[in-house]
């Protein structure tokens, strides 16, 4: 299985550098339109453009997408993975309760010889 595992990672690093050396052009790219980051005073900034190779654009929006699927899915299970801690707590909870009624039954005489005990 660590194979397998090992030759899926190569097998997408042979992808990623494939793309990488395919789009090695230079783009610009900008975090609001021009019109748009001109028109609000302090945010100039934000519509000044960086430049940097395509492959680099790509893989930095695959990776803010994982990031973003990632948390999402992370706050969509919260409610899951709480009520799965409140069940662990509770078995846990339960587990001792068993333990301890168990300890207490086994700790003086057999109920057969306390009933003996009581009615003679």
């Amino acid at each position: 299985m660590r194979y397998i595992r090992y030759a899926f990672w190569a097998i997408v690093a042979i992808c990623l550098i494939t793309v990488s050396f395919a789009n090695r052009g230079m783009v610009e790219l900008r975090l609001l339109p021009e019109a748009l980051a001109g028109a609000v005073p302090g945010f100039g900034w934000l519509g000044a453009p960086v430049s940097v190779p395509l492959f680099f654009a790509i893989l930095i929006g695959v990776a803010v997408g994982l990031v973003i699927g990632l948390i999402w899915e992370w706050i969509r299970e919260l409610k899951q993975r709480s009520e799965a801690a409140r069940n662990r707590r509770a078995a846990k909870s339960l587990e001792a309760e068993v333990q301890r009624l168990k300890a207490e039954k086994h700790e003086g005489k057999d109920d057969v010889l306390k009933l003996l005990e009581q009615t003679g």
